[in-house]
């Protein structure tokens, strides 16, 4: 596991690129312009590096040191190619598991969900380059280490990657409100990926378009529904305990 760090100014934010550091995000002052930055804009877009641009006092507040309007944020984890991941699982004879995260922004749910797919045997986690939690140190102390352990994958087109687990074999299931199917009714034996959403909102319209089965937690309570981090618990474990039956 890497130490979380920043690294300032144009030349050594591409050589750090250049010499493969794993990178979470760069975040590049609003108006930024000049030759050497152009340059710089093409190899960050290339290595698939999430960007921002932000204005100067975020930057500023960041750190006192002469940025150049440049500051990128290491990585604690190594992302890996969830294509990989997934054959990885086939090869060795397994019914590949995965995690999705839609949206889910706040880093203590995006480490307890971790935390409890390592505990479940899950594969993989399959994030956004965008609009989902940093994995900072907050999220690693949530996640009791176990995002130094599963793999985290990370894909510039979320829609796309889905489609490419569909085609692989792997039956999509969403977790949604939207539906009568209750999660212990569904099959989880087969190759699957859990799709979670944001507490606010759920998952993508367009997202949910692509599951091939939605299921959902009963309610018996006053409140409403579950702590994303809980609620995908409570499905991983449906999908262990599944899956010990089948292998019996």
């Amino acid at each position: 596991m890497e130490q979380q760090d920043y690294i300032f100014g144009l030349r050594p934010i591409q050589e750090a690129i250049e010499a493969g550091r794993n990178i979470e995000r760069i975040m590049i002052r609003k108006g930024l312009k000049g030759e050497g930055f152009h340059t710089l804009i093409d190899l960050i877009r290339k290595s698939g590096i999430p960007f921002q641009y932000v204005p100067v006092e975020k930057l500023n507040r960041m750190t006192q040191k002469n940025h150049q309007g440049l500051i990128a944020i290491t990585s604690i984890v190594t992302y890996l190619p969830f294509e990989e991941v997934v054959a990885r699982a086939f090869e060795e004879g397994r019914d590949p598991l995965v995690i999705i995260l839609d949206a889910i922004t706040d880093v203590r749910n995006f480490g307890a969900i971790a935390r409890s797919a390592e505990a479940a045997g899950a594969d993989a986690i399959l994030i956004p380059e965008k609009g989902v939690a940093q994995i900072n140190p907050d999220a690693m102390k949530t996640s009791a280490g176990a995002l130094a352990i599963i793999p985290v994958c990370r894909t510039p087109d979320l829609i796309r990657s889905i489609k490419y687990l569909k085609n692989a074999g792997l039956k999509i299931t969403g977790a949604t409100e939207k539906t009568d199917v209750l999660f212990y009714e569904a099959d989880f034996k087969s190759p699957m990926a859990l799709v979670m959403g944001a507490e606010d909102h759920g998952i993508s319209p367009n997202i949910l378009a692509l599951c091939d089965q939605e299921v959902r937690i009963p309610m018996l309570g006053k409140i409403a529904s579950l702590n994303v981090s809980a609620a995908a618990s409570v499905i991983l474990f449906e999908a262990v305990r599944q899956r010990s039956i089948k292998d019996k």
